[in-house]
């Protein structure tokens, strides 16, 4: 029987509010450490962020099914499963990318929850409240100011820093997606998150939550890993101390680093990798 060759590829999946450029410290800090990295965007955010801002039309039109399947023929191209990443919104298409059998295995970093999680902390609430105030936003591209993006990705920061961040990352969230979240649990079937929590052929995955994060805070990651059920492998991991944000916090690295030795440890063809060696 041939044993399953290690990952070699790490794909990291951006959440809402951001692009891709939200990911690159880590992008690099993994291709230090010997591999690809890929950090896919969603359909239409192969712009930049300055573009998208300027014109957030391919925001507005974004559909969850167009979007999971992009993901799923970048994660189907690769030669062997890669670790999969996901922050925020990335964390739930990661969890789908999984039930469905892609990657060798999953973390899911403050992530938004999948179908049937009903948690819902008021400060989660007060977080998306720009765009969920408003029925109408289900046609819209939605932005955060300055002093929504910082209760909601950046409360642990100072204002500058926080001011710098919004700036370089910022870009509005597709209200027709987060609305669509929301009435995922008051209409009948499976919608566009949703997952088989008994899935027993899933791969390994790993929440992972920042102890302050004001829009997906560790109660969400813990009901959302209580509702995975049989042998798979699913944990939860908690850094106090830290935002939403938690890819572009001081202290980021360490966290890299340990997601990904719990992900190796975890995958078929386990190897044992000494962080920041290469």
């Amino acid at each position: 029987m041939t044993t399953p060759a290690a990952p070699d590829t790490i794909v990291l999946v951006h959440g809402f509010w951001v692009t891709p450029r939200s990911w690159e410290e880590w992008k690099t800090h993994y291709e230090s450490r010997g591999f690809r990295v890929l950090t896919p965007a969603y359909p239409g955010f192969e712009a930049e962020v300055e573009a998208l801002n300027a014109d957030p039309t391919p925001i507005a039109d974004l559909t969850a099914p167009a979007l999971v399947a992009h993901l799923e023929a970048v994660v189907r191209e690769l030669d062997r499963p890669p670790v999969l990443i996901g922050h925020s919104a990335g964390g739930a298409w990661v969890q789908v990318l999984l039930d469905r059998g892609l990657g060798a295995v999953g973390v899911a970093m403050n992530s938004a929850p999948t179908e049937g999680v009903h948690v819902t902390p008021l400060s989660q609430i007060r977080s998306t409240w720009a765009v969920l105030k408003n029925p109408a936003n289900r046609h819209r591209a939605v932005g955060l100011t300055e002093e929504q993006w910082h209760y909601a990705f950046t409360n642990t920061f100072d204002e500058d820093e926080s001011r710098r961040l919004y700036q370089r990352y910022h870009v509005p969230a597709s209200g027709r997606i987060l609305w669509n979240s929301v009435l995922a649990n008051l209409m009948p079937g499976p919608q566009d998150i949703a997952v088989d929590y008994a899935n027993a052929a899933r791969p390994p995955l790993l929440f992972v939550s920042g102890g302050e994060d004001h829009i997906m805070p560790p109660s969400v990651q813990r009901s959302n890993a209580r509702h995975y059920r049989g042998d798979t492998v699913t944990e939860v991991r908690e850094y106090p101390g830290f935002a939403h944000l938690l890819p572009a916090q001081p202290g980021w690295r360490q966290i890299a680093d340990d997601v990904l030795d719990w992900a190796l440890a975890h995958a078929p063809g386990a190897r044992a990798q000494v962080a920041g060696a290469q």
